[in-house]
């Protein structure tokens, strides 16, 4: 089921398969939105061992979207769970690569970002 965050700017949509969600992220993760995306990862949590990112669609993201990448990131670590962040848009890649972001979220495991 597909929904959106009150400034439309991030609509996400969430698929289930076995113990890991997959949370297909379209449009901007920008200020203003952030909150959304935590709630929805906050959703899934529970019942997933494995959480995907899937960026297929993201055009952008800010530094306040890295924040929050970077909270889900230590959620993650500290319950056992998995981040994985794929298929990440050029301009997407080129900023975590520019924070250094890229090689933490990459030490998640052999699977931590897949399919650039």
């Amino acid at each position: 089921m597909a929904t959106q965050a009150p400034s439309v700017s991030l609509t996400i949509t969430t698929e289930r398969i076995g113990d890991k969600a997959v949370l297909h992220c379209t449009g901007r993760l920008v200020s203003g939105v952030c909150g959304f995306l935590n709630r929805k990862f906050q959703e899934v949590c529970p019942d997933s061992k494995v959480i995907v990112l899937n960026f297929t669609s993201l055009e952008w993201i800010d530094s306040m979207g890295l924040g929050t990448l970077v909270r889900l990131y230590v959620s993650c670590k500290s319950s056992g769970r998995r981040l994985e962040l794929i298929n990440l848009a050029p301009r997407v890649k080129e900023m975590l690569g520019l924070t250094n972001l890229l090689g933490i979220f990459a030490e998640m495991g052999e699977r931590g970002i897949t399919h650039f």
